[in-house]
């Protein structure tokens, strides 16, 4: 199962031109990805930090951006856990709209423990990621 969060353009992610200006695009799937663990994972990111203390960094990032988003539309954004490591997770998320991939992004966050240095996932917390952990076909 794939997570699914619609976003729409709006005016302060764009350019002059009217399309999203490529920074922004990393906002957005941080808000797909923060919003995966409060929604899915009931483990929201104000518990990781404000009362244990922990963090979640993006420590590799890489993204295609395949054709541009504009101002007004909703661009469906759809996550999906590939790998899940001792302390790490990579994710696939796509960007689409009207059936047009819009971007692709790999990225891959560790588990921090307050030293900032990174420790093994909370075993409550992997078991959830591992329901939702897909093949590299996408099946679960």
């Amino acid at each position: 199962m794939s997570y699914h969060r619609d976003i729409r353009i709006e005016f302060n992610h764009c350019d002059p031109a009217g399309i999203v200006f490529y920074p922004r695009y990393f906002e957005m799937t941080n808000s797909v990805v923060e919003n995966f663990f409060r929604d899915v994972l009931d483990y929201p990111f104000e518990r990781i930090a404000l009362e244990e203390g922990h963090g979640v960094p993006t420590v590799r990032l890489e993204a295609d951006f395949t054709a541009p988003s504009r101002l007004g539309e909703m661009v469906r954004f759809t996550l999906a856990l590939k790998r899940l490591g001792r302390s790490s997770a990579c994710f696939a998320i796509t960007g689409e709209h009207g059936g047009e991939t819009r971007l692709r992004v790999m990225l891959t966050l560790a588990w921090t423990g307050t030293n900032g240095r990174a420790r093994p996932w909370p075993e409550d917390l992997r078991r959830a990621l591992a329901g939702h952990l897909h093949n590299e076909e996408g099946d679960r």
